[in-house]
Order: C-alpha cells, then structure tokens, then sequence
C-alpha cells in the first residue's frame, strides 16, 4: 500500500475514542491526464476495520487501479485531509531511471461506530469468542462481488422466506401494490412474492450488532441473521433489549477462566463484549448501590444451557464477592463460597439426566437465592426446587436414562460398598431400561467428585451411607414380581428375594411389607378390613412408592443443603437469586407437566413484559417525552386465568382440583366439564375434528398447544399406599422415618375406590389432602412474589441444533425457540415505542451532512440543532421524539436516514477524487514545465562551459575566485542571523517564564487570602463548636437521667413479662386439649361426609336413571309422531304431484305472456336505474351528515360500553343461573339431533322435488319446441300464392335494409352515449376526489385547530400557576410581617417587665428584704428577654433570606416591585421602632441608676442612725454591685444591638440599590416589550391581509366550482334528453317489430312504410345533432374545470409561497429579538413558536394571539371569522 503502509495507523488512537480512522490514498498517472473517470463506489473493498484505501497505480500509458471503500465515512467538515508525497520509484521497479510517481494519502477521521474497548489483558484465545472480529466479514452482508453496503445503499437487498435457511437474502427488481419481484443473491432465481412476506434488510452497519435492540429494522429474519452471523464467528453472548440470549455452542469456550472473570470485574455493561459475567455484574452492582434484591432468570429449552451458565453465574459471584476472612490464600474462595459452587455437582448427581436434547439435562427447576450483607460479601444461601420428574425414577424414553446418581453408585462403588447397599449390574434392575451414558471410568470420578462435594457440605458418614441406601433401594422397588392367581385376580408374590433386600436396605419386616402391599388394611365404618389388590393395583403402588421415595430424598436432601449454606448468626442485608427453570414446551402431545411448566413460563414472560416496558416508558419520562402507560403484561393476563382462576369460571387447575373431590370422576368427565365451563374463552380450543388425539388446546403467548389429559387425576391426586407409607414412618432407619414423617397428609387406599381395570381411580375426601396443582401453584406464586420484589434479568438459553453438533444452526428451531423465550414478544413490545435512540452530539456530528445549512455558525445547543436538522429533514412526527439528551425513533428510521447518508457521502468521495486527481495532474504538469526549463538551462550552461573551459583567463577566474574575501560574507551573515535568532528565542523564552512565575505569584496571593479567610471561618466554628459541647454536655447528664429511669421500668417490665409468660404456657396447655377435642369431632364429622357423600351419589345415579328411561319413552313417542306426520305428507305429495301436472299445461299457455312482461320489466329496470343514479348522488351529499352523525354514534357507543359494564355484571347472574339449566341443555341438545335427523330427510325429499322439476323444465323445453314448429307451418300457409311471395320478399328486404340502417345508427348512438356516460363519471370522480381532499384537508386544519387550543389552554394553566405562585408569595409574606408583628409585641412586654422591674427597685427603698428577689426576678426576666432577642434576631435573619428568596422568585414579574418596596418600608419602619425601643431601654437604665446613686446616699445618711441595719446594709451594697455588673452586661447587648442594626441598615441600603437597578432592568425590559408588541402588530396585519387574499381566492374557487356544478346538472338533463330519445327508438322499433310480425298488414301500402322510414331518418339526425351538442357542452365544461384547477393551485401555491416568506421574515425577527431580550431577562421563558400557517389552505385559522405568551396576553385580538359557504 505504499505510503499507508509505513505510516503510523490513525485508528489505533481513535479507536479509544469510540472514532473509525479511513484513508484514502490516491494515486497519479505518470504522464497522460486522468481522462475524466472517477472510482465509483462499487470498486470499494473494505480490507481494514477502521480503514478505506484508495489506490490507483499508473505505468506507462496503462492504467492498473483498485478501489476500497468504508461504509461509514462521515461529512466533509469532518474531513482532515493530509497530502504527503512519496516517491514509489523503490515500491515499483518497472519504473524507468528519470520518471518518478507520486502518491497522495489522504486520511480522514471520522465518527463512525463505535468500537467497543478492550479492557485489560485478554487471553488471545479467548478474543475471538468476545469481540467481534473487524476483518473484511465484519461488515459483510449476503451477496457476492459488489459491496454489500453499494447493494444495501441502492435499496435491493430484502430478506425473503426460505425454507433451508429460515430466511433468504435477494435483490428487489420489481415492487407492486400486493405483490413485489425479487431475484435470490445466490441462486439468482426470480420469484413473485406477496409484499407481507418480504422483510426489510439492516444497513452493514449493524451486521454482528452486540445489542439486538440498537437495529432499525426489528424483524424476525434480521434477528435470526444477526444471531446466525454471531453464533459462526463463535459469539455465543448476545442482547436483545433488557435480556441476555444464549446460543449452546456444543464444545467447551476458553472464555471462563479467572482471567475473563477479572476483566469483566467491576466494569459496566457496554464497556465490555455480552457475557454472562456482564449480566451478573451489572445485577451485583445494581444490588449494592441501589440496595435492591436482584434476580436473574435462565429459560429454555432442554439442552440450551441453562444450567452450565448457572453454573457461571454462581463462579463469577463466589469469585467476586468472597469474603477475604474466610480466605486462607489470596484469590482462593473461602469456606461458604466453595460450599456454594460443591452444592452444585450434588444437585447434578440427583437431579439431572440423560435425555435425547442434552446428555446433563435438568430435570427440576431450581431458584438460588444468594444472600450478600452491606459490604457486597456472600454471607449464605438458599436453594428452592420445583417440579421433579420423578416418574423418570422408574421409567424412561427411548435413548434416554435415569438419574445420574444410580449409574454413578452402580460404576463407582467399591466392593465392600456394593456388598453393603446390595447392588447388582446395571442390567439386573427393571427400573433402568438404558444404559449408563458415559464409561465405568468416568462414572467412578463422577462418583467420587459427588462424594467429595457432600464431604465439604458437611455430610456425616452416616447420612452419605443412608442416602445411597435409599437409592439401591429405589431400584430395589422394581425388581420386586408380582403375578396373579389362577382362580382369583389376587396378585402374590411367588419369590421375595427382592422384597427381602428392599426390607433390609429400609429397615423394615419383609412379612409386615408383603402383607401391607398384597391385603392392605381399609377402613369401613369403624372397623379395618384386609382387602386383597390385584396385580395391576399393586404394581402401581409399588412404582408410587419408588417415585414417593426418590422424591422425598430429593426434597430432604435439598433441606439438608440449605442447612448447610445457611448462616443465621450473619443474615444478608440483599439477596441475589439465580432462576434456573425449563422454558416453554410444545411437544406433539402435551400433559399435566407440560402445562405447569408452560403456565410457570407464561407467569415470567408477563414479568418480562411488565419489567421491559416499565423501564422503557420510565426512559421515556426521564427524558420529558409524552407517552400514555401501556401494560403488555395485561396481554398474557387471559391465558393466565384460563389456567389459575379459581372461579366465575374456574381455570383448569381449579376444575382439576374440583373432579378430584368427587367419586367417579374420570379424566373425560374433567375434559367435558372444562368444555362445558371454559368453551368460550378466547385462549381455549375444543379439537376441531374426532381424529385428533388432544382434548383441548391452549393458545400461549409461544403457540397454540394440544393437551392430552390421560391420568390428570391420578398425577394431581399422587395417591400412595397408606399401609407402608406407615411401616416406612416406623422404620429402624433414621433417615427412612425421617422422610416418611408426613404420612397422614397422603392420599391413602382407604380413600381410592378401586377400579375394574388399571390402577386405583377414585376419589377422596374433601379437605383430606392438597393436590400437586394446589401446591405449585402456590409455590409459583411465592416464587412471582419474591420476584416481583426484584429487579429481574433475563437469559434466554437457544439449542441451535438437535444433533448436538457445534457450528451448526436450524433456523426454523431457533425461530421456534425464539418465540418461546419471548423474544420476539420483546421486539413486538419494542416496535410499539421508539426502540432506536441516540445522543444529540453523535446524531448532528453524524447526520450533519444531510442538512448542510439547517444549522447556523456558532454555538447552539444540542438540542436545538438537532430539531432544526429534524425539521430540514421533514420527518413525519411519528417517526421521532426528542428528549432531554437523546433523540429517539421508531423502527427503521436509522435505517433511512443511513441510506440517505451512504448516497450523500458517495457524492462528497466522487467529487473529492476528481479535486485530488485534478490537483496530482496539476502538480505533475508544473513538474514536467520545472523540468524542461531546467534541462534548457542545464543546456545553455553545458554549451557556455565547453566553449570557455579552455580559455586561460576563465581559468585564471575560478583559481582566483575562491580567494577573495568578499565570496565569505554571505557565511558570516548567516551565521550572524543564527545567532540573533537564538538570542531572541532565549528572550521570548525568559519572558514567557516571567509572566508564567507572575501569574503563578497572583495564584499563590489568592490563595493565601482565601486560607486567610478560612482560618478565620474555622475559628468562628471551633468556638461554636465549644459552646455545642458544653450544651451536650448538658443534654448528656439529662438523658443518663432518664436512661436510669428507663432501666427501671424495664425491670418491672421483665416481671410482668415472666408472669405473662406462665400465663400464656397455661393458655398453650388449654388450647392442646381443646385441639384434642376438636380432632375428634372432626374425624366424626368426616365419617358422616362420607356417608352422605355415598347416598347422594346413590340417589344420584337412580335420578340418572329415571331421567334415561323418560328419555328413552318421549323419544319412542316422537318417533311415532314423526312417521305418522311422514304418511300425511307422502299423501298430500302425491296429490300435489298430479296438480302440479294439470298446472304445467297452463303454463305453458302463460310463458308466452310473461316473455311480454319481461320485456317491460326491463324497460322499467332502465327507468329505475337512471333513478338509481341520481339517489346516488342525492346519498353522497347525505354521506357527509352520516359522518357526523357516526361521531355521534361514537359518543353513544361510549355509553353503551358503561351499559355494557352493567351488562357484563348482570352476564354472571345470568352464568349463575346457565349451570341450574345445565339439564335442560342436554335435554335440548337430543331433541336437537333428533331435528337433525329430521331436517335430513327433508332434505332428501328437496332433492328428489329437484329432480322432478328438472323434468317439468325439459317438458316445457320440447313444448316450446313443438310451439316454434306450429308457427312455421303457419309461416309456410300465409305465402300461398306467388304475388304474395314477391311482394313478401321486397317488403322483406325493404324492412332489412331498414333494420340494418336503424341498427348501425343505434349502434353508434349508444356508443356515444357511452363515452359520455364515461366522461361524466371521470369528472364525477374527479369532483368526488376533490371534495374528499377538501374535507381532508377540513380534518387536517381541525386537529391543527385541536392542537392550538390545547396549547393555548396549557399555556392558561401555567398563567394560573404563576398566580398561584404569586398569590401563595403573598401569604407567605402576610405570614412573616404576623410573625414580625409578634416579635414586636415580645419586645413590647419585655419592656413592660423591665419597668416593672424599675418600679420593683424603688419600692426597695422601704423594704430592703424584698430587694434581692425583684433583682433576681429581674434578671431572670431579663436573661429571658435576651433570649427572645436572639430569637428575634435569628427570626429577622430568616425573614431576611425568605425575603431574598421572594425577591428572585418576583424579578420575573414587574408588577411585584412595589410589594417589595413595601416590604422595604415595613423593615425601616420595624428597624426604626426597635431604635427607639433600644432608646427607651437606655433611658430606662439611666434612670434605674440615677435612682440606684439616690438609694446608696440615703443609706449613708442612716448608716450612722441605724447600726442595726448595718449587715442589711452590706448585703444590700454587694447586691447592689451585682446589679451593677449586670447593668454593664445589658450595656455590652445593647452595643451588640446597635451594630447588628447599622449592619442591617447597610444590607438594607444594598436591597434599595438592588431594587433601584431591577427597576431600570424592568424599564428596559419594557421599552424593548413594546418594541416587539409593534412588531406583533405588523406581523398580525399581514397575516389579516394574507388571509383576506386566501378567502378572496377561495371565493373565486366556489363561484367556479358552482359553474361547474351548473354545467354538471345541464349536462345531466342533456343525458335524461338523450334517454328520453333512446325510449322513442325502442318505441319505434318496437313498431317495426310489430310490422315485422303482424301477418294480416300485407295489403297496406308501401308508401306508409316509406313515411315510417323517413321518420326514423329523421329522428337519426335529431339524435345526432343532439349527441354532437352534448359532446361540445361537454368539452366546453371540461375546459372550464381544467382552467379551475390550474387557477386555483397557481393561487394556493402562490398564498402558500407569500405566507412561507412571511413566516420566514417573522421567524428572523422573533430571533433577532430573543437574542437582544436574553442577556437582560434570563428568568423569562421563551414563548412557543407561532405554528406555520401555509399547510392545508381550506380550513380556519387560529389567530396568533391565542399562543402567545401569558406576559402578551394583553395585546389587542382580532377574531377570524368564516363565511358559512366555506368547506
């Protein structure tokens, strides 16, 4: 490749990036032009994931050149184009010395798909099967040589049905309204298609695409080819939406290893290639950060894999969230963990199987749930199970076998250990009808591994030993023979050896088992009977008591695991469940199995619906875009109840559980009686004919599928034999009592009646036990619950093949899977809303290239200008939303817009080629030019020195030259310039580090304030944090106060507690008892059931009976009734019979007559016809009011749905009363046959009256026959002479002649009247299209009208809000000038206290005692008072910040700054009083002590007087110095108050001048309003004018439209004249006929039949004048129409050109204006475009005032009005 290949490959940084790097490298002719021709896109081939080459190699005179081309290329403006020339003369050695060749590289990055990183060190093997290989396949698509991207961009490729591979690929050749021609890509076979069968392509683009959801076209071939694509590249991982689908691929993946595990280790979801392990981290991260149960559902079919990645996810999470205490090494799981991974092998061992789908197939579904505490450590486990196959135990399918455990114990077990479990070979036991599936070998280390893993679960010895006891003795079940006796059905058991080693492996008495199995004990009455088995009954309990055995030990040793991983002392704080569970079944015949497992499938898909669309619609909310919630769950919902309702109808499982209650109920009676209850339903199906093998079928969401219900009742039922389920309960062995525990909840023989034939088939009790219906279904339940609770994620597991091969996939059985596992569901969901998004940055930079000049220069919002790339585009609105930071769109929008792209930048390649080519060829043409001059230089030179190289003084010149100095100056200026060079550069450097080092000093300055500040900000907060701990402190020693206190009560609670225990131990003893009791009386009450239960269904069978022989005796009667109305009527036939032939002779006289009549009967269809037409066009007028009224309909069928709500109410009384006359029915349904019978025998008597008029028509044929003969006899008699035979024959040939003439004139007229008729029904039609466009158009502007006013009501509502908003501003002001108010009035009754307390100092003076409590009162009430005035303080710093608050929330509104101002005055005013009350206080102080210094100098003066007083004195004296201090202290608050007031008084001045600056803002604001209400006012003029041009063209068009309507009616009556005309020709010839026919004429003369002729003439040319008149008024009317039409739209396309303009010019300067207003009014929203008011002409329009604005809704409205005459 030249010079791309040496060079550094761009792509390896952009990939990084999410960019695709693509060179073009283009090459020149060595001499010779280009010759004008261009590489095309179809000589491009992709040969680098990231890279496109263009090559073109050139040697002399030929031309070789090659072409690559990448799909993705992006727009010129993205373009960086390099331009490097390289010399090829070493790249190419056919190149002659001299001629040189250059290449040009141009290399352009740009957006394309994103490549996906490689995170970490990946092993090499594991790469191929995680990324997606970038080679030439990685964007190929079907097809052969050309591009597949040229194929696609040309829009040929579709997929087409096939049945090899599912879906073919061809090329679209021709494309009709129902059918369209392809031509197969491979075969290049041509085929006719319907259009529904063809399917849509995905752009190359997205071939292999990671996510199924990101493609366009969402279909099944798309899915299935990207699925095939992936699955042969070995990328087994795919998504689709919110799942995970898996495809088996047979063979073992080197991508599982601790490697892989790391790399997908905490990154998220499309950081990496699918896998399961980015499944599970994506569910375990969800669970920590968002602390919510997660949960993650494995479906599909047997051999699709989902217990192998099971398996994964449990290894990735003991791998990722092991605890490190548990852990003895690093990277080595600890105990928990490694018990985690051993439970599975145990599960594998009992629960798995061989089957013919998969050799480890799962034969139970299993939930485990992981529990995790807060640090994301698993902290335990737990395991549920449904559904065992447990009939796989005893029995199995061809080519398939039995639980692994016994092939692992019969091929592992030691010799001692068989000798102890008593096993035998393989072949020995009846119970494994196949083989062992793998080598004795791999049994034995299969067997040790399961050992192993019970050893580390904490498997005692014992119970291992106990657990495989139980399993020989589960084989040991069916190697027990039974047969019968001869005289009696008895069965016996001729040899017990089998019997004896199943007693001793289960601890039993062989005497106790036989006689248990053989006689068992039933109970009737009060007394047990031995009631001997048959042989059929008793193997049937044996294989029930195997099947119970095996399950039983399952199910415990399932408890015994979950024991086990439990950690009760550390409970989890989330969870994390793995559900592994069979997917949907659709066999030939299915069963009761087959319908839980599909009904527990069609309960996750309704989760999976709900759960997907839930965060789909959530998505939608997020990003703002309007959606009405759909719930896709409700769509299974009827299926569901189908199958689980439990009334008002009951589901099937509820009508199972009902027949097993009642005796004699049997698996057909179950089938009639689910016919009877749910044949209505919409998802149940009766089998359509009596060949078919299924009972009924059920319509799942997967297909429809037959059920087959043979032993339903006995699955559901899963009776055993009581007798040794009780000796099994006493057994010696711990284990086997254990298990057996529950026996009696189990259905018993005492309460199966027996059968003739087969096994036990009666019924028990009622309430005696639950069915396995009711249980799993209440399991399920609790499973959907716990669910519900989680977030769910969804793997789907796929079986590519039945074969079991890897590398192969069946499409129709991954289709089918597909179905099943809901996929296709999920793309159905996904097509109803907008599957496909993008972020606005990545569409504009990639789709920018199709709307070159939407977007302006500079910078706009992404959003914006993705709507302005939208709106360029002109896509329907359907198609798109756009959100907050995506633009969304429906399925196959992408897909369009790529197409359109590829065509785009194919245009942009061309043209740059031809640019790059053209500039080479320049380049080499200068070149050459170069070269020539300079060989012409090079020439004069050579010739000047050959002639001057032997002349001396040219010698004596260059010896001499080199010695002079001035040949050296030129080197010392250079170097000189070299060196000032450098100085200047050292320069430039030292001042750049100069103002470096002075920016670095301002930084280090700023820096030094701000921690300055800090400090200073830290100390304020050390010292509030002093006095917090000191009030803690306080606190503290309060609540140790109260904690004291508590403890006692404690005490006293624990006493009352132990005396409640006791009591409740005495309650406990009495309830006992009283459950004693009430057992009794049950099994009392049970007894008398049973007996009741017995007699009715005695009487029962005795009204059957009777109601049989009534049956039987009214059917006898009706018989008899029935023949002898038969004889009646045989009777009256052959009566009928001989009158019908009397009244044939009649007939025949009347045909004659009625062929008259037919005649006129057809002249009157001609008249009613013609009225017929006009009817028709009197209904057209009257279908348009039938529209209307349908709306009205419409609301009325709103109502009848409400009455039918009621309906549907009164529907299940009637239902309720439908079972009381369900006799009555069948009642009716035999008479109903026996009409049937009837009613075929009638119709054997019409045939045979059809066989009998058969022969009256033929009679009446050789009647008319012989009548034609009579006639020509009679023809033949009237010519009896020959005068009369020559006149005869003139007249004759007169008369043709006539006739032929008058023919071809008719003929002619009618064909004129044809054209004319057809003329007018195509302006008829024309007319009619017409009207209908105008009343689409009608409709069109009514939903624009519709839309509007809706916008105008929202834009109502947000006016209300904001007054709502202002008014609750208001309050909320009226609210804190209250609460100033109150803080005033505090500060008003501290002062009133504090006069009181002055007045208390100077009543002091007589009473000394009473001074120290006023002073202490005082202070107390003078602390309070400070307190209050912090309080205040703090009050007023909340106000202050609510009325910030306020204050921005008013600047939007200009009417909100006088409230302000208010407020302002209202807090000078407050401001001002607390000045004056703080004055007050001074003046108070003053005084109090100006009366103090008075108090102290008259006790000096009595100090002397009263010695007595003198210690009252002194006491008072240092009360007095208290006081004092306190006095300083109030001073000191009082200096506090007064800064904090001038500091309010400086913030309040910064408000005023705040508010002075919005004021001149808002004035602005105004002016500029004003200036656009002007602006508006134009803008509403010339729209009045525009549409004042519209109703006067619209006025031209009714006036025209009526003319034609007047040329229509002329030409209407022009056509009546015309039939009028064609009834006086059939008159006539009606005449001529009768002339014709009327033999006694022959003496008239010629001369009247002349006159007849000449009359017809006549009316000829009448006719034809007419018929030339119409044609002309005709073509004159049509004339006039085409005039119209062409009028009419050169009118609408010129209102429509004007008003774009305008609306053009309007846009401009509403943008002018928001640029001008959005710097000043930033809280302003932006009112919403006026709507374009150029899209359809006819209806009204809105005026522009409605949508305005709330703030110019007081602009001036003009209302347009219609004329009523308007469309």
């Amino acid at each position: 490749m030249g010079a791309a290949s040496g060079a550094r490959e761009p792509g390896q940084e952009a990939g990084d990036r999410g960019e695709v790097t693509r060179t073009l490298t283009l090459g020149a002719q060595r001499d010779g032009g280009w010759g004008g021709q261009v590489l095309s896109p179809a000589q491009v081939t992709v040969i680098s994931p990231g890279r496109a080459f263009l090559l073109v190699e050139e040697g002399w005179g030929s031309r070789r050149g090659s072409a690559l081309w990448s799909p993705g290329l992006q727009a010129l403006p993205a373009i960086s184009a390099v331009v490097g020339l390289h010399r090829l003369q070493t790249r190419h050695p056919h190149l002659q010395p001299g001629c040189s060749e250059t290449m040009a590289t141009v290399t352009m990055s740009v957006a394309g798909r994103k490549v996906t990183p490689r995170p970490g060190p990946v092993p090499e093997a594991a790469q191929p099967f995680l990324f997606t290989p970038r080679g030439p396949s990685a964007s190929g698509g079907p097809g052969s040589g050309t591009s597949p991207q040229v194929e696609w961009t040309a829009r040929r490729l579709v997929w087409v049905p096939s049945e090899l591979h599912g879906f073919e690929a061809a090329a679209l050749r021709d494309e009709g309204e129902e059918e369209a021609e392809v031509e197969l890509a491979e075969s290049g076979r041509r085929l006719r298609l319907p259009r529904d069968q063809i399917q849509r392509m995905n752009p190359p683009k997205f071939s292999k695409a990671e996510d199924m959801a990101e493609l366009t076209c969402l279909n099944e071939a798309s899915v299935l080819h990207n699925l095939r694509e992936r699955y042969y590249s070995g990328l087994i991982y795919t998504y689709s939406g919110l799942f995970c689908v898996v495809i088996n691929p047979y063979k073992q993946l080197p991508i599982y290893t601790e490697a892989i595990v790391e790399m997908y280790r905490g990154k998220k979801r499309h950081e990496v290639p699918p896998h399961v392990y980015a499944v599970t981290e994506g569910a375990y991260r969800s669970m920590l950060q968002d602390r919510e149960d997660q949960s993650i559902l494995c479906t599909g079919e047997s051999g699709a894999g989902k217990t192998e990645n099971t398996k994964k996810v449990i290894q990735y999470l003991a791998h990722v969230a092991s605890s490190p205490k548990g852990r003895k090494e690093p990277g080595v799981p600890g105990e928990l963990e490694r018990q985690l991974l051993q439970a599975n092998p145990i599960l594998e061992a009992f629960g798995n199987a061989k089957t013919v789908k998969n050799d480890n197939s799962s034969r139970f579904g299993k939930f485990i749930r992981i529990n995790f505490d807060v640090a994301g450590y698993i902290v335990g486990a737990n395991i549920e199970t449904y559904l065992l196959e447990k009939s796989r135990a005893i029995r199995q399918a061809k080519d398939e076998c039995s639980f692994h455990i016994f092939y692992q114990l019969l091929g592992g077990a030691g010799e001692q250990l068989k000798a102890d479990l008593l096993l035998e070979p393989c072949s020995h036991y009846r119970f494994l009808t196949n083989g062992p599936s793998s080598s004795p070998g791999q049994e034995r280390e299969l067997f040790q591994e399961t050992l192993e893993s019970l050893r580390v679960l904490g498997f005692t010895h014992e119970e291992i030993i106990s657990m495989l006891r139980m399993v020989s003795a589960v084989l040991q079940f069916g190697n027990i023979v039974l047969k019968r006796e001869r005289n009696t059905d008895q069965a016996t058991m001729p040899d017990n050896t089998a019997a004896q080693k199943l007693c001793r492996l289960l601890g039993l008495g062989v005497t106790d088992f036989s006689r248990a199995l053989l006689t068992p004990r039933i109970k009737v009455g009060r007394d047990y009977v031995q009631k001997a088995q048959t042989k059929e009954q008793a193997d049937f309990a044996l294989e029930a008591l195997a099947k119970a055995t095996y399950e039983r030990l399952f199910r415990w040793l399932v408890l015994r695991l979950n024991r086990a991983l439990d950690r009760s002392p550390r409970q989890g704080a989330s969870f994390l469940g793995i559900l592994d569970i069979a997917g949907f079944e659709i066999f030939q015949l299915n069963s009761f199995e087959q319908l839980c497992i599909n009904y527990t499938n069609e309960k996750l898909q309704q989760l999976f619906n709900h759960t997907m669309f839930v965060l789909e619609q959530e998505e939608y909310q997020r990003e703002g875009i309007p959606w009405t919630f759909l719930d896709f769950g409700l769509d299974l919902q009827p299926c569901i109840d189908l199958i689980e309702r439990p009334a008002n109808p009951p589901g099937l499982l509820a009508l199972l559980d009902e027949e097993c209650w009642f005796p004699k109920a049997t698996d057909k009676s179950f089938v009639e009686k689910v016919a009877q209850e749910q044949g209505g339903h919409p998802k149940f199906q009766r089998p359509r004919h009596l060949r078919d093998q299924a009972d009924f079928s059920v319509l799942h969401y997967a297909g429809k599928v037959d059920y087959k219900a043979n032993e339903w009742l006995m699955k559901n039922m899963d009776p055993l034999n009581d007798n040794v389920a009780a000796l099994l309960h006493q057994s010696t062995d711990r284990l086997t009592a254990e298990i057996w525990k529950d026996v009696e909840g189990i259905v018993g023989l005492e309460q199966v009646s027996s059968l003739g034939d087969g096994p036990p088939g009666g019924r028990p009790r009622r309430g005696m036990f639950r069915t396995v219906g009711q249980l799993y279904k209440e399991s399920l339940s609790r499973l959907m619950a716990t669910l519900s609770n989680t977030n769910p994620s969804f793997v789907r597991c796929i079986v590519p093949n039945h074969e079991k091969r890897a590398g192969k996939l069946e499409p129709r059985l991954v289709l089918d899977q597909l179905r099943c596992n809901g996929v296709l569901e999920g793309i159905r969901i996904c097509r109803q809303g907008f599957p496909n998004r993008i972020l606005f940055q990545e569409f504009r930079q990639r789709y920018e290239i199709l709307t070159p000049n939407a977007i302006p220069k500079g910078f706009m919002d992404g959003k914006q200008a993705c709507e302005k790339m939208i709106q360029a585009l002109e896509l329907d609105p359907n198609l798109y939303r756009v959100g907050q930071s995506k633009i969304f769109f429906r399925a196959g929008v992408l897909a369009q817009l790529e197409e359109e792209r590829d065509l785009k930048v194919t245009d942009i390649i061309v043209s740059f080629q031809a640019a790059a080519r053209g500039y080479l060829a320049r380049r080499a043409f200068q070149k050459r030019q170069q070269q020539q001059s300079a060989l012409r230089v090079m020439q004069r030179n050579c010739a000047a020195y050959l002639k001057l190289r032997h002349w001396q003084w040219w010698r004596l010149f260059t010896k001499v030259k080199p010695l002079l100095q001035v040949t050296r100056q030129d080197e010392v200026l250079q170097a000189r310039a070299q060196e000032l060079q450098k100085v200047q550069e050292l320069q430039q450097q030292s001042l750049r580090e100069v103002g470096e080092l002075r920016c670095r000093m301002a930084e280090l300055e700023e820096e030094r304030t701000r921690l300055a500040e800090q400090l200073r900000a830290e100390a304020e907060l050390c010292a509030e944090a002093e006095e917090t701990r000191g009030r803690l402190a306080a606190r503290k020693q309060e609540l140790e106060l109260v904690v004291s206190e508590l403890e006692a009560r404690v005490g006293e609670e624990e006493e009352c507690s132990r005396q409640l225990q006791t009591e409740k131990k005495r309650l406990q003893q009495h309830i006992q008892e009283l459950e004693a009791h009430l057992e009794a009386e049950e099994g009392a009450r049970q007894k008398l059931q049973l007996e009741k239960v017995t007699t009715e269904a005695k009487m029962k069978k005795f009204e059957e009976d009777l109601l049989l022989l009534e049956d039987q005796n009214s059917k006898l009667s009706k018989e008899r009734k029935l023949l002898e109305d038969r004889l009646a009527e045989f009777s009256s036939q052959a009566a009928e019979e001989e009158e019908k032939v009397k009244s044939l002779n009649k007939l025949r006289l009347k045909y004659e007559a009625t062929i008259a009549d037919m005649e006129d009967r057809l002249r009157k269809e001609e008249k009613s016809r013609q009225e017929l037409e006009k009817l028709k066009r009197r209904l057209d007028g009257e279908s348009s009011e039938l529209q209307e009224q349908m709306v009205e309909q419409q609301q009325r069928a709103e109502d009848l749905r409400s009455q039918l709500g009621r309906k549907e109410e009164e529907l299940q009384a009637a239902l309720a009363r439908a079972e009381d006359e369900g006799g009555a029915r069948a009642q009716l349904l035999k008479s109903l046959r026996e009409v049937q019978a009837a009613l075929a025998e009638a119709q054997e008597d019409l045939e045979a009256e059809r066989v009998a008029r058969t022969k009256a028509e033929k009679q009446r044929r050789d009647l008319g026959e012989e009548l034609e003969a009579l006639r020509g006899e009679l023809e033949d008699t009237l010519d009896s002479t020959n005068a009369q035979q020559e006149l005869r024959s003139k007249r004759e040939q007169e008369v043709t002649e006539l006739k032929k003439a008058l023919e071809e004139e008719t003929r002619v007229h009618e064909a004129a009247v044809q054209e004319l008729r057809q003329r007018h029904g195509q302006a008829l039609g024309e007319l009619a299209e017409q009207l209908e466009q105008a009343r689409r158009g009608k409709g069109a502007w009514e939903k624009t009208r519709l839309a509007l006013e809706a916008e105008v009501s929202e834009l109502r509502a947000e006016l209300s809000s904001l007054q709502t908003a202002r008014q609750e501003g208001e309050q909320r002001r009226r609210r804190l000038e209250s609460q100033l108010q109150e803080v005033q009035g505090r500060a008003g009754d501290g002062e009133r206290a504090r006069a009181e307390a002055a007045d208390k100092l100077q009543r002091a003076q007589a009473e000394l005692e009473n001074v120290s409590g006023a002073l202490s009162e005082a202070e107390s009430k003078a602390i309070r008072l400070s307190k209050e005035l912090s309080s205040m303080d703090a009050q007023l710093h909340d106000a202050q910040e609510l009325l910030q608050e306020e204050t921005r929330a008013k600047l939007a509104l200009g009417s909100r700054v006088r409230a302000v101002e208010a407020e302002a005055a209202g807090l000078r005013e407050q401001l001002e009083e607390e000045a004056a009350a703080r004055e007050r206080a001074g003046r108070e102080l003053q005084t109090a002590q100006a009366q103090l210094s008075e108090w102290r100098r008259r006790q000096e003066e009595e100090a002397g007087a009263l010695e007595a007083g003198e210690e009252a004195r002194r006491r008072a004296a240092r009360e007095a110095e208290a006081l004092t201090q306190r006095l300083a202290e109030k001073t000191e608050t009082v200096d506090r108050l007064e800064r904090g007031r001038r500091r309010l008084q400086q913030e309040l001045d910064d408000a005023t001048m705040d508010l002075e600056q919005q004021r001149q803002l808002v004035g602005t604001l105004e002016k500029k309003q004003r200036k656009f209400d002007q602006l508006l006012a134009e803008e509403k003029a010339a729209v009045l004018r525009a549409v004042e041009e519209r109703e006067r063209a619209e006025a031209e068009g009714r006036e025209r439209e009526a003319r034609a309507l007047s040329l229509t009616r002329a030409l209407e009556e022009e056509q009546e004249a015309c039939e009028e005309l064609e009834r006086q020709n059939r008159a006539l010839r009606a005449e001529l006929e009768a002339l014709l026919n009327s033999k006694d004429d022959v003496g008239k003369s010629v001369h009247e039949l002349e006159r007849a002729c000449r009359v017809a003439e006549q009316a000829a040319s009448d006719l034809r004048a007419q018929v030339t008149e119409l044609e002309d008024e005709l073509t004159a009317a049509e004339d006039a129409k085409l005039r119209l039409e062409v009028t009419v739209q050169a009118l609408k396309t010129q209102h429509e050109r004007d008003l774009q303009g305008r609306d053009e010019a309007g846009e401009e300067r509403r943008r002018q204006l928001a640029k001008q207003r959005s710097p000043t009014l930033p809280p302003l929203k932006r009112p919403p475009p006026l709507p374009p008011l150029s899209v359809p002409p006819p209806p009204p329009l809105t005026p522009p005032s409605s949508i305005c604005h709330p703030i110019y809704s007081t602009m001036p409205t003009t209302h347009i009005q219609r004329s009523p005459n308007q469309h």
